[in-house]
């Protein structure tokens, strides 16, 4: 099989095979995922950090469910600073370790007034000073609120470039920086959506539908999970299940109802 070949040649692969190997599974991406973008509902970049904050170990459907009541009530970086603590928990207690998002969001709220004149900024060394926010955070934010390109390393990001053979490394800023390596750097927001949401939908933690991926010719990890297609069909995620069967020439009938209205991970 496919994936065989390439899993015995990877080992010696080459510089520039890799970077032309990453750039054909970052089109094959563009092509499978049309519809890939930041699930974090938000208005602003003040919205987005908030969003992102109370996205840690919840899922964004969750967020998405919790930020308008929550927005509405704290427009402002000034809201957030002078927010009365029970009344901000209770609000986000859906979203899980509702107090110290809490706190997160109120210092930030406070050092956004006391340095950035309440005001989120656009540069990624400033962000990454304020409360709350690492450096994945500020790729979210800078990528999706001012446009500048930056790679997101979530979990997802981080299990799919390994399995893909693209980097040996697991700490999430050597990730960032080997894989932004690989491709240029328009390209590396949209990239990580991509990869986030094939994370999500198709190559999952513990059983990837790799009989139904649309990469199978280019994952050294082929085989990982079930390569034929009836049972990868059925692993299958979210409302364009079918379509990403079709997509890897598999039957779309083999992909069950309960796959299509299945909340992405």
């Amino acid at each position: 099989m496919a994936g065989v070949t390439i899993s015995s040649s990877v080992s010696t692969e080459t510089d520039l095979g890799r970077t032309r190997r990453a750039r054909r599974i970052g089109r094959v991406l563009t092509e499978t995922h049309p519809d890939a973008h930041c699930e974090l509902d938000h208005s602003s970049p003040l919205e987005l950090a908030v969003a992102t904050i109370l996205s840690a170990q919840c899922t964004d459907k969750k967020v998405n469910e919790v930020t308008p009541k929550l927005f509405a009530r704290y427009p402002t970086a000034a809201d957030y600073a002078g927010a009365d603590r029970t009344e901000l928990e209770e609000l986000i207690r859906p979203t899980g370790f509702y107090r110290n998002k809490t706190d997160s969001l109120i210092k930030l709220g406070q050092a956004l007034v006391d340095r950035h004149d309440g005001r989120v900024p656009g540069k990624l060394a400033d962000l990454v000073t304020l409360p709350g926010i690492g450096r994945k955070t500020a790729n979210v934010i800078l990528g999706n609120a001012f446009g500048v390109p930056g790679i997101t390393v979530d979990t997802h990001f981080g299990r799919l470039v390994q399995r893909w053979r693209l980097t040996a490394e697991t700490d999430p800023v050597k990730i960032e920086h080997a894989i932004g390596a690989l491709f240029p750097k328009r390209d590396w927001t949209m990239l990580s959506h991509r990869v986030i949401f094939h994370g999500r939908r198709v190559c999952h933690a513990r059983k990837p539908a790799c009989g139904a991926c649309t990469l199978a010719k280019l994952c050294p990890s082929y085989g990982t999970g079930p390569t034929e297609p009836a049972a990868a069909a059925k692993l299958l995620k979210g409302p364009r299940a079918r379509d990403l069967a079709v997509a890897a020439g598999v039957d779309p009938e083999l992909v069950p109802v309960q796959a299509v209205v299945a909340e992405a991970p």
